[in-house]
């Protein structure tokens, strides 16, 4: 995609490196969540992406996948739905495992969270190995919804995470 909308996106994130641990280089949002037009030019670029499906539901990824998901649902007229870890949430949950680098971990979904044939559009900040993608997927798909796309505001490349989404062709604004 190359589009000066894009290359502003860019211009916010930073690198830390040696964050989390020694080697790893992080993709730090937290600038681009402070600059305004920064925010609302990622929100544009997903909203126009889907606008053709129109979601009937967004379901946001634990954690900062919420503040996209949240924010677009608004400006899309469609239901939010939190993907959490679990413990997280109050009424009768579903849960989905998936492998990391060494263990596992999962999310949740309430049972209730979405009608079968709801139009879904799964969304969070980064995609890197693609298990936590794959997970709010499957949720999903247990209780009939129909995904309609994952979106992310990053993806990292040389994890290949899209491939785990099986079927699910994912649009990131940016990668790396």
């Amino acid at each position: 995609m190359s589009d000066e909308r894009i290359d502003r996106i860019r211009s916010l994130i930073r690198d830390v490196p040696d964050f989390p641990k020694p080697g790893i280089l992080f993709k730090d949002i937290t600038p681009l969540l402070a600059s305004h037009e920064g925010f609302v030019t990622c929100l544009d670029l997903i909203q126009e992406r889907y606008a053709s499906v129109r979601p009937d539901v967004i379901v946001g990824i634990e954690s900062r996948g919420f503040i996209f998901g949240a924010a677009l649902a608004a400006r899309m007229a469609a239901s939010f739905v939190p993907a959490r870890k679990p413990g997280k949430l109050p009424a009768d949950t579903d849960r989905v495992e998936y492998e990391l680098e060494y263990g596992k971990d999962s999310v949740e979904m309430h049972r209730d969270a979405i009608a079968p044939g709801a139009k879904v559009l799964v969304v969070d900040d980064l995609i890197a190995t693609g298990g936590t993608a794959w997970a709010a997927c499957e949720l999903v798909r247990r209780q009939k919804g129909e995904i309609v796309g994952a979106a992310f505001v990053i993806e990292l490349t040389f994890l290949d995470g899209r491939r785990k989404l099986d079927g699910i062709e994912p649009f990131s604004l940016l990668r790396y």
